[in-house]
């Protein structure tokens, strides 16, 4: 069953802006549900240097239709100069949590002129 929803992971260097991201997008209608992952360590290269971070992982269930809006929300929002912001399709799902993702995400419309 392929369906338009998406995972949207985004990693955050603290639980508390985690928490604020996470409220923000649901609160908004970008996302139906975002689970926090604290705890996890993030290695990556940074500026030419390898580095290692304890961060806070989202994974953030949506629709592809509200994710240029939920990247533009979490971009703006987000404390880092460079966030990952990242999205998978789900290829597929109990239909009934599948339906209860697309009930609960309200896109922004763009407006026309």
């Amino acid at each position: 069953m392929t369906t338009e929803s998406v995972v949207v992971f985004c990693t955050c260097p603290n639980v508390t802006a985690a928490q604020n991201l996470a409220n923000a997008v649901v609160d908004q209608g970008l996302a139906a549900c975002v689970n926090l992952l604290p705890g996890i360590t993030s290695v990556y290269r940074w500026q030419g240097a390898v580095e290692s971070t304890s961060e806070c992982l989202l994974v953030i269930k949506t629709q592809m239709v509200a994710y240029p809006a939920l990247e533009a929300a979490l971009a703006a929002m987000h404390p880092c100069q460079v966030p990952e912001i990242i999205a998978l399709p789900i290829l597929c799902g109990l239909p009934s949590y599948l339906h209860w993702i697309a009930e609960n995400v309200r896109p922004i419309e763009t407006p026309t002129r």
